[in-house]
């Protein structure tokens, strides 16, 4: 009988990545362009499961002096490419980066403008 330690098996994770898009109102230091009322960001999330990654996603935005003001999911990328979207090679990328780093990627900002 030896005293030497176990070796610890890596579990697989349970982390997926989801899409999210999120709307954002206006709030001061916000970092939104002059005039905006407000933004629309699509992020990649890892979670445990969606309500988690929203849950993540929502804390850092607001870390980050945004307003979050409602997160539409659009699930993980096997459940995307189930319903037909088209995902190409740098979404892919963006969202194997989110996975790799347990994190949320903010990839696209769009600012809301008043039609005036």
């Amino acid at each position: 009988m030896t005293d030497a330690p176990e070796k610890k098996v890596k579990k697989p994770s349970r982390q997926q990545v989801y899409t999210l898009l999120v709307e954002v109102g206006r709030s001061k230091d916000d970092g939104l362009p002059k005039g905006a009322t407000g933004a629309a960001l699509m992020c990649y999330a890892s979670g445990v499961d969606e309500a988690e990654a929203v849950r993540e996603t929502v804390a850092i935005l607001k870390q980050a002096e945004l307003s979050p003001l409602d997160v539409s999911g659009y699930g993980t990328l096997e459940e995307r490419l189930a319903e037909g979207h088209d995902i190409d090679e740098d979404e892919r990328e963006l969202m194997q980066r989110a996975l790799d780093e347990n994190s949320v990627i903010v990839a696209q900002m769009t600012p809301f403008f008043d039609e005036e």
